[in-house]
């Protein structure tokens, strides 16, 4: 059986993608928004589990999110997470409820934020070279396996480095985008 899948390939692909933008639409250019929260894991129960699983997150008024902790025992580090997380955002404790004030964007705040883009497009470009890396492995073990030969194995390379650049192309634009938008140009 041949090692080698075009169609998971690109499916993995996409998904660091997809994985980008869902990064990307938690850092917020000056609204409360319940996917500000969406990065956010918490350590609970012995695992790490997002924060809309241990809470209800909500926006009560445009510039205040407001995170429910359903365990009191829970509050702590929901408390911890969410100040750990890089989003610049200090939560006000009270009883079981977690308020975060969103700031004002300073021009400082809009680069820490863009620097945070640029860090989330790196881990998708490392997630895509991963996949690459996985494809070109399983090009070579169906070489040797003898289900095509060398030429066949370089064509195939190619086809992967085609769709690896593409990839990284479209993170590269996701990630502009949303650099654009943080620093209002």
């Amino acid at each position: 059986m041949a090692a080698y899948d075009k169609a998971d390939l690109e499916r993995r692909m996409a998904g660091s993608v997809e994985s980008l933008k869902g990064d990307l639409s938690g850092l917020r250019t000056g609204r409360a928004s319940t996917s500000l929260l969406d990065p956010v894991t918490v350590e609970v129960y012995g695992a790490q589990m997002p924060l809309n699983q241990v809470a209800t997150v909500s926006v009560p008024e445009p510039r205040m999110i407001s995170v429910q902790v359903w365990d009191k025992m829970n509050v702590g580090p929901c408390d911890k997470a969410i100040r750990s997380a890089g989003l610049g955002l200090n939560p006000i404790v009270d009883g079981t409820t977690l308020r975060l004030p969103i700031p004002d964007l300073t021009e400082e705040r809009r680069k820490e934020l863009a620097k945070l883009a640029g860090k989330y497009a790196e881990d998708a470009r490392i997630a895509a070279r991963n996949v690459r890396r996985d494809g070109m492995d399983s090009l070579k073990v169906d070489e040797k396996k003898g289900l095509f030969g060398e030429d066949d194995r370089k064509k195939l390379e190619t086809e992967v480095q085609k769709l690896t650049d593409k990839t990284i192309a479209d993170i590269d634009a996701a990630a502009s985008a949303k650099e654009k938008e943080i620093l209002g140009k």
